[in-house]
């Protein structure tokens, strides 16, 4: 485990003067890996606002170039890599703000191929991609790991929001045993939207990883920004569940 330095402590000096946060909570920020799915408008703000919390390395998941119509969300990317790798700009923006944390960028899309190694190296994965395939593989891949997933979407201004810690809450399968259909071009979307989601979602992972507050274990917070009502719900554990059901500890 290496220490806090100096400048760290300094970088994070207002956070750590959080009541019940200070200095050991940021060390366990550093000594955490955080992987995140579906690096664009949700993603992509979530890993930033990990990065400059201090979190100690993120691996960001994302296959596909930059499209011009991204751009209205994606706060990493620059106009200039349009039709470029969008997760090498992940990189090297989140490098720029904070050179302290350890990324590593993988031009890929989450499959069944790499799931389970990527998430063997991770201490908490944000399930943010555009579609349920990615979703689903991610899932299941945290809840054989038994590592905690922070589960995020979003559609027009609505969102919502959970936590999933396998053995002990639902998982998505029980969240959405039948998944609704998703057309990752076929939605409006502004960036302020997957932006205030993101915030939400990075916040989770801080408290998973340091104990700062408690998660939304077995709740949903949905979300609809047009006319800015929140809500929260609990979520259903199904003990049969074909995914998780085997992990359930009661």
């Amino acid at each position: 485990m290496e220490r806090l330095t100096p400048k760290e402590l300094e970088r994070y000096r207002r956070q750590i003067q959080l009541p019940g946060f200070g200095d050991s909570a940021q060390q366990k920020l550093k000594d955490a890996t955080a992987l995140v799915t579906g690096v664009g408008g949700l993603g992509g703000t979530a890993a930033l606002y990990l990065a400059v919390a201090g979190i100690g390395k993120l691996i960001l998941v994302r296959g596909g170039d930059l499209r011009l119509d991204d751009m209205n969300r994606q706060i990493l990317m620059t106009d200039d890599w349009v039709g470029q790798p969008r997760i090498f700009k992940a990189k090297e923006t989140l490098s720029a703000i904070n050179p302290d944390v350890e990324i590593e960028a993988v031009n890929d899309y989450f499959t069944l191929e790499n799931s389970d190694e990527l998430v063997a190296r991770a201490d908490i994965a944000l399930d943010c991609p555009h579609n349920f395939t990615e979703r689903n593989l991610l899932n299941q891949a945290c809840v054989r790991a038994q590592i905690p997933m922070v589960e995020a979407a979003m559609n027009n201004m609505e969102g919502y929001l959970t936590t999933i810690l396998p053995g002990k809450t639902g998982c998505l399968t029980c969240l959405f045993p039948e998944k609704p259909e998703w057309n990752r071009r076929d939605f409006g979307v502004i960036g302020a939207v997957s932006g205030t989601l993101a915030c939400l979602a990075a916040l989770e992972a801080v408290k998973v990883l340091t104990d700062l507050a408690p998660p939304l274990y077995s709740q949903l917070l949905t979300f609809d920004l047009a006319a800015l009502e929140f809500r929260k719900y609990p979520t259903y554990h199904d003990p049969h569940c074909p995914t998780c059901g085997a992990f359930n500890s009661s």
